[in-house]
């Protein structure tokens, strides 16, 4: 099948019709904007992301949906950049899930975090502006948001029926569930600080 010819430019207008946008993949890895036309790289899909636009991604040839592959490239391309989201104990974690009998609620549990996420970003940066500026009133913003993230999970366990483990080891040993939390955000919020002052 011939390639459509690209067009001079990689922007990306809006979906129509409330459409999501189809960028194919072909086989020499190049992606396709099919609405404006043009070759677009993996930096282009981010921004799309980043600017609200809808998208799908497809194989030129078979057809077969390839958005989440090509989403998690573009986090592994960010991740290299140095621009490091994913902590490497939660990626562990989620591939320690992988097989689990817990696997299909991580999906709808990850979602459901993320969007309060979202709906509290604006929020969120208003108040850590505000409580920055002491370094007690930075630790008192991780320490809710510890809360309200084991909040969050135990309703997400309750809603299935199953108990929330209490204690980090496997025979009831180690702190609280919610301490641990705590105490890992204390231990970010430390290198952090260490990481300004040297910047300082």
């Amino acid at each position: 099948m011939a390639l459509e010819q690209p067009g001079t430019s990689e922007g990306n207008p809006e979906a129509q019709d409330g459409e999501p946008i189809v960028i194919k993949k072909y086989a020499n890895r190049r992606l396709y904007n099919t609405q404006s036309s043009t070759y677009v790289t993996l930096e282009t899909l981010a921004t799309m992301v980043r600017r609200g636009d809808d998208f799908v991604v497809v194989d030129a040839k078979s057809g077969d949906d390839l958005t989440r592959a090509v989403l998690a490239q573009i986090i592994f391309e960010q991740e290299t950049k140095g621009q490091n989201l994913l902590p490497v104990r939660f990626l562990r974690q989620l591939i320690g899930l992988y097989g689990d009998n817990l696997q299909s609620f991580v999906p709808s549990y990850l979602e459901a975090s993320m969007e309060a996420f979202r709906k509290n970003q604006e929020a969120m940066r208003q108040s850590l502006s505000e409580a920055f500026q002491t370094p007690a009133g930075g630790m008192q913003i991780f320490e809710n948001a510890a809360r309200q993230n084991m909040a969050l999970f135990e309703q997400g366990m309750a809603m299935f029926g199953l108990k929330t483990p209490e204690h980090g080891g496997p025979h009831g040993g180690g702190m609280p569930a919610k301490e641990g939390e705590v105490e890992a955000l204390r231990a970010e919020i430390d290198r952090l600080k260490e990481e300004l002052a040297k910047k300082a």
